[in-house]
């Protein structure tokens, strides 16, 4: 397993994680993807589990797995926690007897996949873990924004009564890799989280989906499910299937 960011597995950081990536659009989408009848759904990089707890409230039968164990101690902790199976793994070498309805994988986690060798492997855990007649669905941004221009801002968080100061600030955009870093100033310590994100584009991923015995079903370009434009479309959301034989 790849070292985590500083953001997903240090305490102090974690606590941070619902103020800064709390419901949005996204899960909104992504829970309206779960029918009515209860399924049986896996999270891959559940994160803190709010999807995972939205999923549990509606009676589904819900797995998340995420690699950081900071972060499931926070999902642990969600009012329908209990309810839910909680896994430490990455999604590349997560493996279970259980066949999933839904497989997703949310908060643009796949970018945090920086070799084909693990996007291979989590393709791999997706195309093993469906069922029959299930389907997968994840999002990447579309390279053909200027996200240099759309990454720099500033925040101010509340946390244990402190205020927080936290700035995202752009770094460099090498091939299709994004770096950036994180800045949390709190009253006693300023903590530095540094990342690194893949942009692959959308015949970049499809490509990979195939070679991982997948099959493109649908790219949407928003969370409306509007169609991808590759040249206005933010993001690239892929609804995919395990390839019939």
């Amino acid at each position: 397993m790849s070292q985590l960011d500083p953001h997903y597995v240090n305490p102090k950081l974690v606590e941070l994680y619902d103020p800064t990536c709390g419901w949005s659009a996204d899960r909104d989408f992504y829970l309206s993807l779960a029918g009515p009848s209860r399924q049986r759904i896996l999270d891959l990089g559940c994160g803190t589990g709010l999807l995972c707890d939205a999923y549990a409230a509606r009676n589904h039968d819900v797995t998340g797995v995420d690699p950081a164990a900071s972060m499931l101690d926070v999902a642990r902790r969600k009012p329908h926690g209990k309810d839910v199976e909680w896994v430490q793994s990455s999604a590349q070498t997560y493996r279970s007897e259980k066949r999933f309805d839904l497989i997703i994988m949310t908060g643009h986690a796949f970018q945090v996949l920086l070799g084909d060798d693990d996007v291979l492997a989590a393709f791999a855990t997706m195309q093993l873990h469906l069922s029959p007649d299930g389907f997968a669905a994840f999002e990447s941004r579309n390279p053909a924004i200027d996200w240099k221009s759309k990454w720099d801002y500033d925040m101010d968080l509340e946390s244990r009564g402190n205020l927080v100061r936290m700035t995202s600030r752009f770094l460099a955009m090498k091939d299709d890799r994004l770096s950036f870093e994180l800045r949390y100033e709190f009253p006693d310590e300023t903590l530095v989280s540094p990342s690194v994100l893949r942009f692959l584009s959308r015949r970049d991923i499809e490509e990979r989906l195939v070679a991982s015995g997948l099959q493109l079903e649908n790219v949407f370009g928003d969370w409306d499910a509007q169609p991808f434009d590759e040249a206005s479309s933010h993001e690239m959301i892929f609804i995919a299937r395990a390839a019939r034989a």
